[in-house]
């Protein structure tokens, strides 16, 4: 059924093929579009990090139906072919610093709880592997749930398994501070030069338990104790490659994207403009550079505060990415370690406006696939980017929990 809906799809792009003249370049793109469109809705098609719960929490929406913000509900999804998606449980960093991470994580973990219990014929929970496969092509999106920030942890080991068991399988160890976990790249206080002594036991206690160990965020430093201690595969959920933008210690070097690799690891490609293109990441550090002075030097906080960088960012408008930089993100990814470790971790909802021309929402995926396909990608080869790989290596990681157990 999903295959025969979307072969009439493709029928009718062919159709505005024939009708447009043929002029070459457009036919070109016009069929791979439409091939393109057709392969999203046959492949599992997997993005293992969007941030609608934090999104949700600022401005409640039913997502069951087409929204009229955000990049993600389940109109959009469906139309761009997504299948299952992690659900970050983003976690400020002040969490930590007044004590109510743990409370934070569990109750946005209710409300996630809420997709599938208030929409059922739309989203499923899923905590396996076998979860989202068996699942595929029912029509409903898999939602398995991830922790952004380790905050939550609160230096108790057990609240790993108590995350565990409340379904999330990822967590992502630091955000944008240092925490008790390890030391974060957005942050220049760096206590723990790395992994913490607490983070070392952590990583342990998440290879026990099969919990992910996601990268995305640490320091250069915290990332090579990471994959010291790991016995396990270890992930990057939402990074890119930091070649295309240089000194960004937030995506990664080509050495550590080999590394990452030959642990088993998986590097799951961000689509955020500035992750993808330098000039767009120069524009947007010049101007945070600008905000935060003129924050400083004004006191200003609160709803002041956020006016103010509202205002400045409209009043500044910076350089747009494309699909094709994330086109070639993935492209190089893949010539440094192979299209069997490489996916997909848009962080929709997570990056703001901060998308590229061609992928503004869950909708656009097949933009994405065309480009690929455009580069001589072939259908195989999306089929693994899409979702198989990640599947493979989460595999991995809960058969080596249950063979160290």
């Amino acid at each position: 059924m999903k295959r025969t809906l979307f072969t009439g799809w493709l029928f009718a792009v062919l159709i505005e093929v024939a009708l447009s003249g043929g002029i070459p370049d457009q036919t070109t793109d016009m069929v791979l579009l439409a091939r393109a469109r057709a392969l999203a809705h046959e492949v599992l098609l997997l993005d293992s990090h969007i941030d609608v719960p934090y999104r949700l929490e600022e401005h409640d929406e039913d997502i069951s139906r087409r929204t009229e913000s955000g990049d993600f509900d389940y109109p959009r999804a469906r139309m761009g072919g997504l299948d299952a998606v992690f659900a970050a449980v983003y976690v400020p960093p002040r969490r930590e610093d007044d004590g109510t991470a743990g409370v934070y994580a569990d109750e946005t973990i209710d409300r996630v709880e809420q997709f599938w219990t208030t929409w059922p014929d739309y989203f499923a929970a899923a905590r396996s592997p076998d979860d989202v496969r068996r699942q595929f092509g029912n029509g409903r999106i898999s939602i398995i749930l991830a922790i952004e920030n380790g905050a939550p942890i609160q230096g108790d080991l057990s609240r790993v398994q108590h995350y565990y068991d409340r379904g999330v399988r990822y967590i992502t160890l630091c955000h944008g501070q240092s925490n008790h976990i390890c030391d974060s790249s957005y942050d220049t206080n760096r206590p723990w030069q790395g992994l913490s002594p607490f983070g070392k036991r952590l990583v342990a206690e998440m290879n026990r338990v099969g919990m992910m160990i996601d990268v995305s965020h640490v320091s250069d430093e915290a990332f090579w104790d990471v994959l010291e201690h790991s016995r396990a595969p270890v992930i990057a959920s939402h990074s890119s490659c930091r070649c295309f933008t240089p000194g960004w210690e937030r995506n990664l070097t080509d050495e550590m994207i080999r590394a990452l690799a030959d642990k088993g690891g998986i590097v799951q490609i961000n689509f955020g403009d500035m992750f993808c293109n330098e000039r767009v990441y120069r524009e947007y550090l010049t101007r945070w550079e600008a905000i935060d002075a003129h924050i400083a030097e004004h006191g200003l906080e609160g709803q002041e505060r956020g006016a103010f960088i509202e205002e400045y960012c409209r009043a500044h408008p910076i350089a747009r990415g494309t699909v094709r930089d994330v086109g070639q993100n993935i492209d190089h990814a893949v010539k440094l370690i192979g299209v069997d470790q490489v996916g997909l971790g848009s962080d929709f909802d997570g990056v703001g406006p901060h998308v590229p021309v061609g992928l503004k929402d869950v909708s656009a995926y097949p933009n994405l696939l065309a480009e690929l396909l455009s580069m001589g990608y072939s259908e195989a080869d999306l089929r693994k980017i899409c979702g198989q790989n990640f599947l493979r290596v989460w595999q991995r990681i809960d058969e080596t929990a249950r063979r160290d157990r």
